[in-house]
C-alpha cells in the first residue's frame, strides 16, 4: 500500500524534508503543477497580478478567470476608488547635487538600484554624504524621546486575561498597548469615570453620527481588536489591500455595539472623503508598521484633500493619528510626503534614495540585541577611509562591508529619524500638534518610531 501511495506522488525531491513532494502528479506527468519544469518562453507574469505566472498559451482563458479580475472590477465601481489619488508627484525640476546616478524613468527605485548608486560614488563623495547626514540629524532630530507606555485600560491584555482565538505574540501585545498608551497620554483616547470609553465617542454625543477609527494597513486587525476591547470604540474601518486568514473580524463582529467595515483597497487609491459611511464623522487614524511609503500614502490620504472636502461640505475630518513607521528602505521620492522640507535641508532626490538604503543597516543585525548605546557612537569616516580604501578600486563597497556593525546601525538609525522628522514637520504644517517617540525598547523591536498627532481647538 505504501509503495502504491509513493507511485502517486510528485517525483520532485524536497531536500529540506528529505522526501518527495506529497502532491499528486498531473496527468501524463511525473510532477505536480507546482513542480512541472518551466522554460522562460512558456511562462509569463500575469498582466493583472504579476505575483503569479501563467502559461503563455493559456493567457487568454486565464485573464477571464484570474482571481484578481472580479476584485478589480468590483473596486473600480466604488466611489472611494480613485487611482493614484495619494501617490504624490515626482518633482522633475530638481537636479542631483552629488555624483549619484539618476534613476531614469523608473517609477520605483529598488534597493539594488540604490545600493549600486551608492557604490558608484568615489570615497570623497561618500564621506561628504555621511557628514551631511550627521549635520542634518544634529539639526533636526533632538526631540525624540523614549515613551514606552502601558495604559491601565490594556491591563487585561497584558496579563493574558482576554480570551483570544487567534495566534498572538507577546511582543505585538506590548507594541500595540504602548501605541494606545501614547494616544491616551496625548489626549486622543481617554478613560472616563473609570470606564473604558473612547474620547471620540464622548465628543460626538451631541452630533448625529458615531465617530470612527480607521486602521490603515490593518492586516488581520489585531490592533483594532485591542482598541475595541480596551476603549469601547463603536465604528471601525479596516483598510488593507490583501486578503488574510485568521482575521480578528469574526471576534469584532460579535460585539453588538460595534460597526465594522473592511475596505480591501491599496491606500494609494483610497479617497477617504468618498467613503459614504464615514462622511459626517470625526475619526482617528492608526497603523502599526506601515511599511515604507505606506506611511506617506496614509498621511496624504488623511490630510492632503481635507480642505477640499470641507469646501465641498463633507464634514469628515481627522481628530488624531498614531502611526508606527517601519521599512524605511522601501521609501520612494515620489511618494514621500515632505520633499520640500528635505530639499530645504540640502537633500536631493538621489541623496534621499541613498538615505533610505542606509536605513536597512539599522535592523540588519540581531534584533534582540540591546541597541540603546547606538546613539552615543561617533562615526569617524576619515579614519575608516584611510584604513579601508587605500588603493582599492571598489572603495565605497569595501567601506560599507568593513564598517563595524555598531557604526552601520548608528548611520541607519540617523537616516530613519531624518525621514520620520520630515513627516512630523509636514503634519505640523497642517496645523496638528505632533510628537515622534520611541514607543517600545529596541529589544522588543528596532522598528520603534511612533508618529502621533492630533487636531487641537476649533475642530
Amino acid at each position: 500500500m505504501k509503495t502504491k501511495v509513493m507511485e502517486n506522488r510528485c517525483k520532485f525531491w524536497v531536500p529540506k524534508k528529505s522526501r518527495f513532494c506529497a502532491n499528486s502528479p498531473l496527468q501524463n506527468s511525473l510532477f505536480c503543477g507546482n513542480h512541472t519544469p518551466r522554460t522562460n518562453n512558456q511562462w509569463i507574469p500575469c498582466p493583472i497580478d504579476p505575483s503569479h505566472s501563467v502559461l503563455q498559451e493559456n493567457l487568454g482563458s486565464h485573464l477571464r478567470r484570474c482571481p484578481l479580475v472580479k476584485q478589480v472590477q468590483s473596486l473600480s465601481t466604488q466611489p472611494f476608488y480613485q487611482k493614484g489619488v495619494n501617490a504624490g508627484k515626482e518633482d522633475e525640476q530638481e537636479e542631483p547635487e552629488t555624483g549619484i546616478p539618476t534613476s531614469g524613468c523608473f517609477d520605483i527605485v529598488t534597493s539594488e538600484m540604490k545600493r549600486n548608486a551608492v557604490y558608484s560614488l568615489n570615497t570623497s563623495e561618500f564621506f561628504e554624504m555621511i557628514r551631511k547626514i550627521e549635520s542634518v540629524h544634529a539639526q533636526i532630530c533632538n526631540d525624540i524621546k523614549d515613551s514606552y507606555k502601558i495604559p491601565e485600560a490594556c491591563g487585561v491584555w497584558i496579563k493574558g486575561e482576554v480570551e483570544r482565538n487567534v495566534p498572538f505574540q507577546e511582543k505585538h501585545v506590548a507594541q500595540q498597548a504602548s501605541m494606545l498608551g501614547n494616544l491616551e497620554e496625548f489626549g486622543v483616547l481617554e478613560r472616563i469615570d473609570g470606564k473604558e470609553k473612547c474620547e471620540l465617542v464622548e465628543r460626538a454625543e451631541n452630533s448625529n453620527g458615531v465617530p470612527a477609527v480607521v486602521e490603515f494597513g490593518a492586516g488581520r486587525g489585531y490592533l483594532t481588536q485591542m482598541l475595541a476591547d480596551c476603549y469601547g470604540i463603536r465604528r471601525v474601518f479596516l483598510v488593507e489591500r490583501k486578503a488574510y486568514k485568521l482575521k480578528a473580524d469574526r471576534s469584532l463582529r460579535q460585539k453588538e455595539s460595534l460597526i465594522l467595515e473592511r475596505l480591501r483597497i491599496d491606500i494609494e487609491d483610497l479617497n477617504l472623503n468618498a467613503v459614504e459611511s464615514l462622511q459626517g464623522l470625526p475619526y482617528i487614524a492608526i497603523g502599526k508598521h506601515l511599511c515604507g511609503p505606506a506611511t506617506d500614502l496614509t498621511l496624504r490620504c488623511c490630510l492632503a484633500n481635507e480642505r477640499n472636502a470641507e469646501q465641498c461640505g463633507v464634514n469628515c475630518y481627522l481628530r488624531g493619528l498614531a502611526i508606527a513607521t517601519c521599512c524605511h528602505h522601501l521609501c520612494q521620492w515620489k511618494h514621500y510626503i515632505n520633499k520640500k522640507y528635505l530639499t530645504s535641508l540640502g537633500i536631493s532626490k538621489e541623496e534621499f534614495h541613498a538615505i533610505t538604503w542606509f536605513t536597512s543597516w539599522a535592523v540588519d543585525a540581531d534584533h534582540g540585541s540591546d541597541l540603546s548605546d547606538v546613539i552615543d557612537i561617533k562615526l569617524h569616516p576619515e579614519s575608516i577611509e584611510g584604513e579601508e580604501c587605500n588603493g582599492d578600486a571598489n572603495g565605497v563597497e569595501a567601506i560599507a562591508k568593513n564598517m563595524k556593525a555598531i557604526e552601520r546601525a548608528k548611520l541607519g538609525f540617523m537616516c530613519k529619524k531624518i525621514i520620520d522628522m520630515g513627516r512630523l514637520m509636514w503634519l505640523k504644517e497642517h496645523g496638528l500638534q505632533t510628537r515622534l517617540v520611541k514607543y517600545v525598547p529596541s529589544s522588543i523591536s528596532p522598528e520603534n518610531h511612533l508618529l502621533i498627532a492630533r487636531h487641537v481647538g476649533g475642530r
